[in-house]
């Protein structure tokens, strides 16, 4: 259990720092050439660490796979696209909050429904409160950051 948090940590992590590469590159060529550079730059990563660790097994797909799982990829780009224009707008601390509060709601909700060949794992009240306690954590960052200006900053002399 150890080793699954610390490899969540690390992805999270990852994600953070991709997200505020993806956005630098961005500013310097555009969404879509973004999106193909890092999908492109993460496919041949995959490609040649693939041969390289599990060689020719690679190529195995038949172990009852369905077809349509493997064009998961085509939600990536969804993924990179939508983040890198939700950081220009939001700024990458908001968005990145927001695109987590997404994925802990969905991840609920396909748990709890089961969906997509996941084993259905029951609802309950407190995963819902965790998810609003996260939800509301955000609110609190968003809402709360903002400092009251002094007299000398709005113009007023006194």
């Amino acid at each position: 259990m150890i080793s699954g948090l610390l490899l969540a940590l690390l992805a999270g992590s990852l994600v953070s720092l991709q997200n505020i590469f993806n956005n630098k590159v961005n500013v310097h060529v555009g969404s879509w050439t973004t999106t193909t550079l890092v999908l492109g730059l993460g496919f041949a990563a995959s490609f040649t660490l693939g041969l390289v660790f599990e060689g020719s097994a690679m190529f195995d797909l038949h172990n009852h796979l369905k077809l349509w799982f493997c064009f998961s990829g085509l939600i990536g780009v969804g993924v990179v696209t939508c983040m890198v224009q939700g950081i220009n707008r939001l700024g990458p601390t908001f968005a990145v909050s927001i695109s987590m509060c997404a994925q802990l709601g969905f991840a609920l909700l396909f748990d709890s429904m089961g969906w997509l060949g996941l084993e259905k794992v029951d609802f309950t009240f407190k995963q819902l409160i965790g998810v609003l306690v996260v939800v509301g954590g955000i609110i609190v960052f968003k809402v709360g950051g903002r400092e009251k200006r002094t007299a000398n900053e709005q113009g007023v002399v006194g």
